[in-house]
């Protein structure tokens, strides 16, 4: 019976020690640029068809690898997919590219692309004291997005308004935005690649200006509600010096899987989506041939990992097609679970509240993501509730997961 204990005792330590050898977050970009990725090239009409949600610990070569080590090339893979059939090409910028300077509260960038510039500026609100302080980029004007500011202005958390329309407007004009300026060639690319990029830029900033930000760049969470909260999770997929991504509502082409929604009613599919914010070339895979696209969003969602995410739904929309959304978390946590760090990512979906207010039954959730992954405190981060989607069979999507 002691052997046993010990033997108990041990298998427990280790997963700990596993644990906590994954990182919480991470000091670059992309960590999966040092991968090329080599995937021939297909038509449209060559593309295989997948009913079901794709594997996301499958190879483009047929290969599987679930373990951690793995991740980073799969992240280079799902990010290749990505840019290629749903938004374009995020830009790669170099630190010598952008000129840094905080003023009066205000964080001033500069991004020069040969001989044009693209001007940025964030207001960031300031707790008292020297710092260095734990930050959220809120986007928007209120710098905590649509989640109440009391939350991160109680835990003396700094808050930085991100404004979108330096990068590109709501329903983005091609070739007349300000990103267009510096990357006359990259006209084609969705909104949630270009928004992302400033997203980056924001961050590039406050590494270059170093203690002189008096943010701590181990401790940067983004938040977003609606597009917004697209905007949010792509940010935070593609940057991985982002430590926690609170996506709200972010329904159809966020954390909601394409394949799902298409089966429910009116709700934001390929079709019905906004295309100033993806690719053109996407609308091939409206209606029944959303099963030929080559991922879907819980892989989205999964580029976050190891890094921690919360998303928040509510009910009483149905644009917002939760039920898609419900599903793709669940597929998107197996990515967590399978690492050994399912108290990571959580999901709270209910209703009772206005579309971007949040109500106080979530103020727990959104306080222990806080708590744990800006203020490295000890919380409850294991929520999956979702209680109107129960009886949703949510494995028959997932096969791989068996």
């Amino acid at each position: 019976m002691r052997n046993i204990f010990i033997a108990l005792s041990l298998l427990v330590s280790s997963s700990v020690v596993a644990q906590n050898q994954i990182p919480l977050v991470f000091s670059k970009e992309n960590t999966a640029d040092k991968h090329v990725v080599n995937i021939p090239e297909k038509s449209f009409a060559e593309l295989p068809r997948l009913e079901t949600l794709p594997d996301p610990f499958l190879f483009a070569d047929g290969s599987r690898g679930s373990q951690y080590k793995d991740w980073e090339k799969h992240r280079a893979e799902i990010i290749h997919y990505l840019q290629k059939y749903e938004i374009g090409e995020k830009p790669v910028v170099s630190k010598d590219q952008v000129w840094a300077q905080i003023k009066n509260d205000t964080l001033k960038i500069n991004v020069s692309v040969g001989d044009e510039i693209l001007c940025m500026r964030a207001k960031i609100d300031y707790p008292e004291g020297d710092g260095p302080f734990p930050a959220v980029i809120g986007i928007g004007f209120g710098g905590t997005g649509s989640l109440p500011k009391e939350i991160f202005e109680n835990r003396n958390i700094a808050r930085i308004s991100y404004n979108f329309s330096q990068v590109t407007s709501h329903t983005q004009r091609r070739g007349q935005e300000p990103i267009n300026k510096i990357y006359p060639d990259k006209t084609y690319i969705g909104s949630y690649s270009a928004w992302p990029w400033g997203v980056s830029r924001i961050l590039d900033a406050l590494e270059i200006l170093g203690e002189k930000s008096r943010i701590d760049m181990k401790h940067i969470a983004i938040t977003g509600c609606s597009f917004a909260g697209k905007m949010a999770l792509f940010s935070a997929a593609l940057d991985e010096r982002i430590a926690l991504c609170i996506a709200q509502e972010p329904g159809g082409g966020g954390v909601d899987s394409w394949r799902v929604s298409e089966t429910l009613g009116n709700v934001e599919t390929i079709a019905r989506t906004n295309y100033s914010w993806f690719i053109e070339d996407m609308r091939q895979f409206s209606e029944t041939n959303v099963a030929k696209l080559p991922i879907d969003h819980h892989q989205l969602a999964a580029l976050v990992a190891p890094r921690a995410l919360l998303v928040l739904g509510n009910t009483d929309y149905e644009w917002l097609a939760d039920e898609s959304g419900y599903v793709s978390c669940h597929a998107a946590h197996k990515v967590w679970e399978q690492f050994g760090i399912a108290d990571r990512m959580g999901f709270s979906i209910v209703g009772g509240h206005m579309h971007c207010q949040l109500p106080k039954e979530q103020y727990p959730e959104v306080e222990a993501f806080v708590d744990r992954f800006l203020l490295g405190k000890s919380a409850n981060t294991n929520v999956q509730k979702a209680e109107m989607f129960k009886n949703v069979d949510y494995k028959k999507w997932m096969p791989w997961s068996e």
